[in-house]
């Protein structure tokens, strides 16, 4: 008897368990209908796809990671006060992955430049991850990319970007 009662509290309390998990369970949730979630009539007969630009529709593309990050310093009064790690890919037209990575050198130093004349004018100061000052830098990157490797280059992709005060 003294072997039987552990087992049996152990069924009972497993048995308490499962009903009370049973009984307790939430209600499910309401399934939402993915086509028109807004339940507005005009989105039913309007499609779903985001319309493309002749030339996107034409131009095939794929995302070349620049192999090694960028560290810019940001000099105050002769002094290094931070450092800007950033991280870069382009969006180029499929195939010519190669072609950028024979002109990586090239593209990595007028890239650096540009980066340093971002820094020297206050880009990378206060909040240096706000869309203008982004923007105005991917630009900049992109009029340079294409300039070196021509009508390729679709984007200039700011994958990675920290700043690290000393």
């Amino acid at each position: 008897m003294g072997k039987i009662l552990p087992i049996l509290l152990a069924l009972i309390g497993l048995a308490a368990g499962g009903g009370a998990g049973y009984f307790l369970k939430p209600a499910p949730e309401p399934e939402v209908e993915l086509s028109n979630p807004c339940g507005d009539a005009d989105a039913d007969t309007a499609s779903h796809e985001v319309p493309k630009t002749p030339a996107e529709a034409d131009v095939e593309s794929e995302f070349v990671k620049i192999n090694n990050q960028f560290v810019i310093p940001i000099v105050k009064e002769e002094k290094v006060t931070a450092l800007v790690v950033l991280s870069l890919s382009l969006d180029v037209t499929t195939g010519s992955r190669e072609t950028v990575y024979l002109r990586e050198p090239k593209l990595r130093d007028e890239f650096l430049q540009v980066m340093f004349n971002h820094a020297n004018t206050g880009g990378f100061d206060g909040v240096f991850t706000q869309t203008s000052r982004l923007t105005t830098l991917r630009r900049a990157l992109r009029e340079v990319a294409t300039s070196i490797l021509g009508d390729v280059v679709h984007d200039v992709l700011v994958t990675n970007i920290v700043r690290q005060d000393q």
